[in-house]
């Protein structure tokens, strides 16, 4: 998988080929960093941003936030606050989960959802 800022790269330069407002300029305006930031962001050459900034960047880029957040090896601090309600649950549940293919983790996504228990 591609690394945090080689990923914001490649999706934004992707989103500029068909609208200038993707300049790494406007992004960082509208996302409310120094270009220079998110060019060094970008270049790997600074640690991934906040959640925060996280989260206003895959909004801008159209990407699910949880994905940018995983590149940046972050977990949102809503799922944090319930990992840490239950830790050793969780904990063992993502251990269990991490060799499953993923048709088997949507099935029970799904069966959690919609309560088929």
């Amino acid at each position: 998988m591609d690394s945090f800022g080689a990923f914001v790269r490649d999706r934004r330069e992707a989103l500029r080929q068909t609208d200038r407002r993707y300049s790494l300029r406007q992004v960082a305006e509208r996302i409310g960093v120094e270009p220079s930031y998110l060019s060094k962001v970008e270049r790997g050459e600074v640690a991934p941003p906040s959640e925060e900034t996280i989260v206003r960047l895959a909004r801008e880029l159209d990407v699910l936030p949880d994905v940018l957040l995983a590149l940046a090896g972050k977990v949102s601090s809503d799922l944090l606050d319930t990992i840490r309600k239950r830790p050793l649950l969780f904990g063992q549940l993502l251990r269990e989960l991490r060799d499953l293919p993923d048709h088997a983790v949507l099935r029970l996504v799904r069966e959690v959802r919609d309560g088929d228990w």
